[in-house]
């Protein structure tokens, strides 16, 4: 491992117990920061209520750490809205986001349309179809932005069992995004869950960074800013276990190549000849072909959309 990573992590890889609560909350009302989370939803009515209202007893009523709670709702067909509203969150239609732009599919569209309809300096990211959640995912990675000026992003990190067996989790993680990441940024190779959906960065980073709009987003967002701000203002934080639901094989391997081509425009901003994939389904007569489009469109760093800008200023 590179002597930056290793200095990297021990100066900026922390637990969630460094920073008790009431450190956490002090600095936010010296510093005058707000802060918003920000939940990507697509039906998720099982799971986003409880992340909801977790979120809101802990970080808003108990402790005033997170001034909103914004669902934004992806097309959802069960009652994801209707479950995130009751539970005291302002859900957001996607397609209702900056409508002169058509939406397309995918998480990155999401987050990205996110930061027009929140107001936080510090946006904090959380996936909607986490189980037993703990608010401190929020307030550990909310954590280190609000005391220590010099960090813009914060990843959590954590185990991901996958079926009862430790370590086995974020499949994607460990056979696409770190061996890219080693071989192509080796200064990232210190983060332990780098496609991990639960991060924060300040609205300042955020503004300036092109957003993939499918699973490619984490990756690419990780490399931009190391390029943009350097190793130093990016950080990680342990905040224990992610348990949440688990995709299959397949919809792995599509997820692999939306965060490969990522990867491959940030090497080269080359062409690829064919951005799609082919997987096999056992039929009636054999192995079917079923082809994939790979996620390859990008939406421009936040700052320059005339709608965003034109906010700021009122």
């Amino acid at each position: 491992m590179l002597e930056e990573v290793e200095r990297w992590l021990s100066t900026r890889s922390w637990s969630v117990t460094d920073r008790p609560l009431h450190q956490i909350l002090a600095a936010k009302q010296r510093t005058g920061q707000s802060v918003s989370v920000v939940l990507p939803a697509l039906n998720e009515e099982e799971t986003v209520g409880d992340i909801v209202a977790i979120i809101r007893h802990d970080l808003m009523q108990q402790t005033p750490l997170v001034d909103e709670i914004v669902v934004v709702d992806s097309g959802s067909t069960d009652r994801t809205s209707e479950v995130a509203a009751a539970a005291g969150a302002r859900v957001v239609h996607r397609d209702d986001v900056l409508p002169r732009i058509p939406a397309v599919p995918g998480k990155g569209e999401v987050l990205w349309r996110s930061l027009l309809v929140t107001e936080g300096d510090i946006v904090c990211f959380i996936d909607a179809d986490l189980k037993e959640f703990s608010s401190d995912f929020v307030s550990g990675i909310v954590g280190p932005l609000l005391t220590d000026p010099d960090v813009d992003l914060v990843k959590g990190m954590y185990d991901r069992p996958l079926a009862g067996t430790a370590g086995q989790g974020g499949r994607v993680t460990e056979l696409m995004a770190r061996p890219l990441l080693n071989m192509h940024w080796p200064q990232l190779a210190g983060f332990v869950q780098p496609l991990g959906g639960e991060y924060a960065a300040r609205r300042s980073l955020l503004e300036q960074l092109p957003f993939p709009v499918g699973y490619g987003v984490e990756l690419g967002m990780l490399v931009d800013a190391l390029h943009l701000v350097g190793l130093d203002a990016l950080a990680q934080v342990d905040v224990g276990v992610r348990k949440h639901r688990h995709q299959d094989g397949q919809a792995l391997g599509r997820m692999a190549a939306a965060i490969y081509r990522t990867a491959q425009l940030r090497l080269a901003r080359g062409h690829l000849v064919r951005p799609s994939l082919t997987q096999f389904e056992r039929g009636e007569e054999g192995f079917e072909p079923r082809t994939y489009s790979v996620d390859t469109e990008e939406r421009p760093p936040m700052a320059e959309i005339a709608e965003y800008a034109a906010r700021r200023v009122a």
